[in-house]
């Protein structure tokens, strides 16, 4: 009976340690955002699509990388052909040739279009995106070197991305000023599996609506996400050189949070664009379906713990010596795993908890009460937890609507217990890689939305 008691005591004190930092970090973001908010002075830049001009139109190369995605890449293809409003682009799709079919895919689209081109890569897949990207850069060159243009920018997109079409034009007016330009990304929520695939509606209304707005008033690199950004063509021709003629780094798996990085590291500005495409109209955002049953956002979540939170370390460290608004955040890109521990002990205690009370019942004797001190840090806790569950349904709340906002809070459980369970995968993964393994392209398989999926499916406001 002790020893229940005391394991219950020890990962409570644990978990109630751990998420009073935690929720002190969340709210300094919050605060952060809410000073920025009240204080923010001149736009950086234009907030509505009409003042983005059309003309003269610099090329802007669009890159995806393909590996497995004959379902969707089509698809894809069509509707950015049919739906981007800009006078001069080209769409870069990277294959390999092992994956016949989706190279057969791309060819059809290829063949009625001059503006896509058709890349396959010298190895078999999968490598890795970043590898599969550098093959595409390097088409990119000997296309520039033939017709004697030099593209603008270079802009990431996904075989299962729904582009907006006001997008290039935005890149187009502020690459140049800015090295880097990302977009917002909205998650489509699967009516079918609105609890796994919502939860990424969540985060990331979170994330682009609060934490990256944070992180450009302090100054620091912004993570790129993949999708919907745009990267200058001489800072990419920079990053090159000092690698040997690659920019995107084929050891990584999660080289576009990196490459964010690396910008700011080599003194370019980077900024997040929310545009609308009039007041109060619907922003100018990536919008596609991320995974929607647990062992597929599961798989997806770990590849972006080990990527980020674990390699990180090894990686790019800490950026700036004494520099602790840049330390700040990649410390928070960092705590999952740290997070994920304390949540399991919190778990783990609250069931330990209910063991003892149930042995305590069962055998006559009362169990010691929480002190003071420990009722006050749950007190405390209760409402830092209460305060971050408002925050979280605010942001999905502004960008899906109200009944969306109300599903988040189900879905915060959701996401812990993702979460938990991409911990220990992205540990694994984590050491075979110490242990020399090689990184593959450990991609879920993909849904488009389709041609006809209306840009407002998800509300904005």
């Amino acid at each position: 009976m002790a020893a229940l008691d005391a394991v219950a005591r020890e990962t409570m004190v644990f978990a109630v340690i751990g998420f009073l930092v935690g929720g002190c970090d969340d709210l300094a973001i919050d605060l952060t955002w809410i000073w920025v908010t009240v204080r923010r002075g001149r736009p950086l830049m234009a907030h509505t699509l009409d003042a983005y001009p059309q003309t003269p139109a610099r090329r802007i190369a669009v890159f995806v990388a393909a590996w497995d995605e004959s379902a969707v890449i089509g698809a894809m293809l069509g509707s950015a052909l049919a739906r981007f409003d800009h006078a001069d682009y080209r769409l870069y799709v990277g294959t390999y040739p092992n994956d016949r079919a989706t190279i057969d895919a791309v060819a059809a689209v290829a063949a009625g279009d001059d503006r896509v081109r058709l890349v396959i890569n010298d190895r078999a897949g999968p490598t890795t995106k970043a590898d599969c990207l550098n093959a595409v850069w390097r088409a990119l060159e000997r296309d520039e070197a033939r017709d004697g243009v030099t593209v603008a920018a270079v802009v990431l997109h996904d075989a299962e991305d729904l582009v907006h079409p006001g997008e290039l034009r935005v890149f187009d007016a502020l690459i140049g000023r800015y090295a880097v330009v990302q977009l917002p990304v909205l998650p489509l929520v699967d009516r079918y599996a609105p609890l796994v695939s919502g939860h990424y509606a969540d985060e990331f209304a979170d994330a682009h609506g609060r934490q990256l707005v944070v992180r450009q008033a302090l100054g620091v690199g912004l993570p790129l996400a993949g999708v919907g950004c745009a990267i200058e063509r001489d800072m990419l021709g920079r990053i090159a050189a000092a690698r040997g003629g690659s920019p995107f780094d084929a050891g990584s798996i999660v080289e576009d949070y990196e490459l964010g990085l690396l910008v700011a590291t080599l003194g370019g500005r980077g900024v997040l664009a929310r545009v609308r495409t009039r007041a109060r109209g619907e922003l100018v955002a990536v919008r596609a379906y991320f995974p929607a049953t647990v062992p597929t956002a599961v798989r997806q979540k770990a590849r972006w713990m080990t990527g980020i939170a674990l390699a990180g370390w090894d990686r790019i460290r800490w950026g700036h010596a004494l520099d602790w608004r840049d330390h700040w955040m990649r410390m928070r890109d960092r705590r999952a795993p740290l997070a994920v521990l304390v949540l399991f002990c919190a778990y783990a205690a609250l069931l330990t908890w209910g063991a003892a009370l149930l042995a305590h019942a069962l055998t006559g004797t009362v169990a010691a009460p929480p002190s003071a001190a420990m009722r006050r840090l749950l007190e405390l806790n209760g409402g830092l937890l209460t305060w971050r569950l408002v925050w979280r349904a605010a942001a999905t709340g502004a960008a899906y609507g109200w009944r969306e906002a109300l599903w988040s809070l189900p879905r915060a459980l959701v996401s812990n217990y993702v979460a938990l369970l991409a911990a220990r995968g992205a540990m694994s993964a984590y050491i075979r890689s110490l242990r020399g393994a090689a990184l593959r392209w450990d991609k879920t398989s993909h849904v488009f939305p389709g041609a006809t999926e209306p840009a407002d499916s998800c509300q904005t406001r």
